[in-house]
């Protein structure tokens, strides 16, 4: 199928990375971002080998590499402080690190610059009121007042996906795992050159994600998922470090900007039927939300955003396009979701304690894998 005119539902990683790969495939695009300052909050995330592989296959490696940090190896430490472990990434080619470490704003900005500089239109302040597929292309009504159709739609709108409970109203919701993640930014160190994990039921880890910046994630048991309000939450972070290795109870300390503290609770989904109905398609986190313990969430959806585009370009039919695209990206999904939760339940009680060194040797022989 060519010369494709597509919505795209969601101006996140997802969204804009399938922007940017359908644009380069020849389609008209449009995106459709709810949020009418098109905002990210300012932590980091990290990338592993295959999402730079995935850059690479987008066009858009040279402005990652220059918008944050490479790194090419993950420490384990135990909860007291001492390291276990130090395992090496799989750079994709000479001269290019294993992992990167990136800030959310300047990987917004990159990815929404590339998305504009395909060719795709991008409005904001926008949902899908309604979606009406004919059989034959799709109708598309939105809060604007404006309507569109359009030969496909793409559900990138992440795990609380409006587009999944319109077109799929029965499939599972996400769940709250238990535990939830905070992030704190921090200068950073010039003796740290990996990514370190601390193990123990309050999981901790240094990311660097610029020269001279790197984030803490710290990751607590929260069974009756609380409510945080914004007053006191540097401080509510500090507690939950109090018996932490030294190394994180002392950063901890400086923790006393509540706007710089990001709280979310964990909740996760995989979808395990089908990931489209008729013409309308999900990727990301509308079909499989990952805690994010192996550091994947953001490249599984890239990943399926490369593969989406694909399978759109060899296919006659969408059915055949989305069914060849959930078959390649299934089984790699899926090791992601519920390895990720594995740890997760491992370190609230929930299930056997996971060697994390282990997993995450695991994690990179899955994803060095192409896609």
């Amino acid at each position: 199928m060519n010369n494709l005119d597509i919505l795209v539902i969601g101006g996140g990683i997802g969204g804009l990375t399938s922007a940017i790969a359908l644009c380069k495939a020849g389609h008209k695009v449009t995106v459709i971002e709810r949020d009418p300052n098109w905002s990210v909050y300012g932590v980091g995330i990290i990338q592993q080998s295959n999402v730079l592989s995935a850059a690479q296959q987008l066009g858009i490696l040279e402005g990652y590499l220059a918008a944050g940090v490479g790194f090419d190896a993950v420490e384990i430490y135990t909860p007291t402080g001492q390291k276990v472990a130090r395992i090496p990434g799989h750079p994709v080619a000479p001269g290019l690190p294993a992992n990167m470490g990136i800030g959310r704003p300047a990987l917004h900005k990159l990815l929404g610059d590339s998305a504009k500089a395909a060719g795709a239109e991008i409005r904001l302040g926008v949902t899908a009121s309604a979606i009406d597929d004919t059989g034959d292309a799709v109708n598309v009504s939105f809060s604007d007042g404006t309507s569109g159709t359009y030969a496909l739609v793409v559900g990138a709108d992440g795990v609380y996906s409006q587009t999944r409970a319109t077109v799929l109203p029965d499939a599972p919701k996400p769940a709250f795992t238990g535990q939830a993640v905070w992030r704190y930014n921090f200068p950073r160190p010039a003796d740290l050159d990996a990514l370190h994990v601390y193990n123990g039921p309050i999981g901790a880890g240094l990311v660097p994600i610029s020269a001279d910046l790197m984030y803490m994630y710290v990751t607590t048991p929260e069974p009756d998922n609380p409510w945080y309000p914004k007053e006191g939450i540097a401080a509510a972070m500090r507690a939950k470090l109090a018996n932490a290795a030294p190394a994180i109870k002392e950063l901890a300390e400086q923790i006393t900007d509540d706007e710089g503290v990001v709280y979310r609770p964990l909740e996760g989904m995989m979808l395990y039927g089908e990931w489209h109905k008729g013409r309308v398609v999900l990727l990301g986190d509308a079909v499989h939300a990952t805690t994010p313990h192996l550091g994947q969430g953001a490249g599984m959806a890239i990943e399926d955003s490369i593969v989406l585009a694909d399978e759109i370009a060899k296919a006659a039919t969408p059915e055949e396009a989305f069914t060849a695209y959930r078959n390649r990206r299934f089984e790699r999904c899926r090791f992601i979701v519920e390895k990720s939760l594995e740890i997760c339940h491992g370190q609230i009680g929930k299930g056997p304690p996971v060697d994390n060194a282990k997993a995450t040797a695991d994690m990179f022989a899955v994803v060095s894998q192409p896609i």
